[in-house]
C-alpha cells in the first residue's frame, strides 16, 4: 500500500508535506514540520472511529498556536534551569526561550523545524530525519536525529526516536501529542481514567523546574498507581497551583527496557491505550495553557483548557544539572534510542 503525500503548506519557500499512514483499524497522518502527528483515528466500542489526537487543519496554526501539538521535542525536551549545562567541565548557554529557563530545545527546537520524509515501501511507516549543526541553540555537537512513525496490527503506534553526535552533548528527545480518547473535539479530559505506573515524582519548584526531590506518590495528587479521573484533584490548588498537571513522574523498572508506564481509558467510547517506554520518566501534562490562550483546532473546533492530556515518555526536566538524575549526556559512537509504544484497547 502507497503512503498518500500531500503538500501542507510553505516556510520560507521551504515545502512542508502531510503522510497518511494505514493499517487495520488505524488511520494516521504525519506532517513534516515539527515531525507532528496531526492526527489518529481510532475506533470505539461500537466501532466508530474518531480522530484523537490534537491538532489543527493548517500549518498557519501550527505556528500560531502554542503548546507544541503532536510534536517531536529535541534536543533536550522539557526543561533545563537557567538555560546552563556543563559537559565535560566545559559550559554551556542554551537559549532562554522560557525566561531565565530553556525549553524543549529553545526557539526553534526539533518540533519547530522541517523534517525530510522517507516513507516506507509497506505503507505502515514514515521515518523522518533532521540534522541541525554545532551551536544549535546554544548546544554542542553536530546531530542527526530520525523519527519512525509505525502502525502495528496490535492494533499499535509506535514511535522510535534515535539521535548521534559528533561532539558531546546532552538528548531527550520526546512525543508532545495531546490525547483526547472521546474524540479531539469532544471537550475536556477530567473524567477519563489514568493510571501511571510510578511511585514517586519530581516535585517542581519557580519556574516549574524540579526541586532535586524524587517524592512519593501516595497519598498526594500525583498517585496514580491505581485507576482514577485525571481532574480528581485539579481543584485542590494547594498541590496543582495550576489546576492541573505538568509533572514528571519517575516510572518503576529498569530504564533501557520496554515496560508499561500509563494506561487511560474512557469509559463512555470504550476506548482506552497503554503507553510502553524504555525511558526513565513520563510527563504529564494537561494541556492547562488552553486557559489563558485557547486555540481553535481541527473542524473549528474549539481547544479550551484541559482539551487533552499529554504523557511525554522522557528523561527527567533538567537531568543535566542534577548528578542523581539520569544521565543524557551522548557521545560521539553512541546512538541515542527511545521507543514509545502506543497499543489500543476496548473496554
Amino acid at each position: 500500500m502507497s503512503i498518500e503525500r500531500r503538500a501542507f503548506g510553505s516556510i520560507d519557500g521551504q515545502a512542508v508535506e502531510s503522510y497518511a499512514l494505514e493499517a487495520g483499524p488505524l488511520r494516521a497522518r504525519i506532517i513534516t514540520y515539527g515531525a507532528i502527528l496531526s492526527e489518529l483515528h481510532v475506533p470505539d466500542r461500537s466501532g466508530r472511529s474518531a480522530d484523537i489526537v490534537l491538532g489543527y487543519d493548517d500549518l498557519d496554526s501550527y505556528l500560531r498556536f502554542r503548546g507544541s501539538a503532536g510534536a517531536i521535542c529535541g534536543r533536550y525536551a522539557n526543561r533545563i534551569a537557567d538555560a546552563r549545562l556543563t559537559i565535560d567541565g566545559e559550559d554551556f548557554e542554551l537559549s532562554p526561550n522560557e525566561p531565565p529557563n530553556h525549553l524543549h530545545g529553545g526557539y526553534k527546537g526539533f518540533g519547530k523545524r522541517i523534517w525530510n520524509a522517507e516513507p516506507d515501501s509497506a505503507g505502515r511507516a514514515l521515518q523522518l530525519t533532521l540534522h541541525r549543526p554545532d551551536g544549535d541553540e546554544g548546544y554542542p555537537g553536530a546531530v542527526t536525529a530520525t523519527v519512525t512513525y509505525r502502525l502495528l496490527d496490535d492494533p499499535a503506534l509506535e514511535i522510535v526516536m534515535e539521535a548521534t553526535t559528533d561532539r558531546p552533548t546532552v538528548m531527550n528527545l520526546a512525543y508532545h501529542g495531546y490525547w483526547n480518547l472521546a474524540g479531539h473535539g469532544s471537550g475536556h479530559v477530567r473524567d477519563q481514567l489514568l493510571a501511571i505506573e510510578a511511585d514517586r515524582y519530581t516535585p517542581v519548584g519557580q519556574g516549574k523546574i524540579p526541586t532535586g526531590i524524587l517524592a512519593p506518590v501516595a497519598g498526594t495528587a500525583f498517585d496514580f498507581s491505581q485507576e482514577r479521573p485525571i481532574g480528581a484533584f485539579m481543584d485542590d490548588r494547594a498541590q496543582l497551583l495550576e489546576g492541573g498537571y505538568d509533572h514528571n513522574f519517575c516510572l518503576n523498572g529498569a530504564a533501557g527496557t520496554l515496560r508499561r508506564a500509563a494506561r487511560a481509558v474512557d469509559p463512555v467510547s470504550g476506548r482506552a491505550l497503554e503507553i510502553w517506554t524504555d525511558q526513565p520518566g513520563v510527563q504529564l501534562y494537561t494541556a492547562n495553557h488552553f486557559k489563558a490562550l485557547p486555540a481553535v483546532g481541527k473542524g473549528g473546533v474549539p481547544y479550551g483548557k484541559h482539551a487533552g492530556f499529554a504523557l511525554e515518555t522522557q528523561n527527567y526536566p533538567n537531568s543535566p544539572n542534577v548528578p542523581h538524575f539520569p544521565s543524557a549526556l551522548l557521545r560521539p559512537g553512541e546512538v541515542y534510542r527511545h521507543v514509545m509504544r502506543v497499543p489500543f484497547r476496548l473496554t
